[in-house]
């Protein structure tokens, strides 16, 4: 995937977001010169993931550490 819209393309048609694809659009962001169309698309993608059309896999990560240390603090009280 060599472009902002592919990786967003691929995540859209998925349903979700890989750590992979994400650190992809980071690195996509920060060194490329992209024009209207590619980030018509990143913001696509953004207002997917906020409507919970598009998972991501970073997010969900986060969730199962929070409620594993959830878990673990109330069965040492």
């Amino acid at each position: 995937m060599s472009c902002i819209h592919d990786v967003v393309n691929h995540a859209l048609s998925t349903g979700y977001l890989s750590l992979e694809a994400e650190e992809r659009l980071r690195q996509l962001l920060q060194t490329t010169r992209y024009g209207v169309e590619e980030m018509n698309a990143f913001v696509n993608l953004q207002l997917a993931a906020m409507a919970g059309k598009v998972r991501q896999e970073s997010r969900e990560l986060l969730r199962q550490k929070r409620e594993s240390e959830r878990a673990l603090s109330c069965s040492t009280r």
